[in-house]
């Protein structure tokens, strides 16, 4: 069986790439990772099977061997950032919202910089509101 790293994964689209340690690429789709996993974390080791899908190599029934090191702290030892500190970062996701939606409403798609820079706002608050 084939081993090797995840390169990257996306829960949200549900697929991602992982790097063998002899060969190509290998695109993974998330029916292919085990019963309970939502998501994998570049680095993490595992081994695949591999078939031919329409676009090349794809992994299936991938099972993770081991996660990488991880320098993030564990959500139950994450500190809460004080009202103050959320304050900040709710109105800077506001005034981020507020020129998206601008853009929109003249018609056209927000320039990549300005969506990038309120998408990063977002998930930070996401995560940050789910502490």
């Amino acid at each position: 069986m084939p081993a090797g790293k995840v390169k990257w994964y996306d829960p949200a689209k549900g697929f991602g790439f992982l790097s063998q340690e002899n060969g190509p690429d290998v695109y993974v789709r998330s029916d292919a990772l085990p019963e309970g996993t939502e998501a994998l974390k570049a680095g993490t080791r595992v081994e695949f099977g591999i078939a031919q899908g329409r676009r090349g190599d794809q992994a299936l029934q991938v099972r993770v061997l081991d996660a990488p090191a991880s320098v993030s702290r564990n959500r139950a030892q994450a500190k809460r950032k004080s009202p103050e500190a959320m304050e900040v970062i709710v109105e800077d996701a506001i005034r981020l919202l507020d020129a998206t939606g601008e853009a929109y409403r003249h018609g056209r798609h927000p320039e990549r910089n300005a969506a990038r820079a309120t998408a990063k706002v977002l998930r930070a608050l996401a995560d940050e509101l789910e502490s």
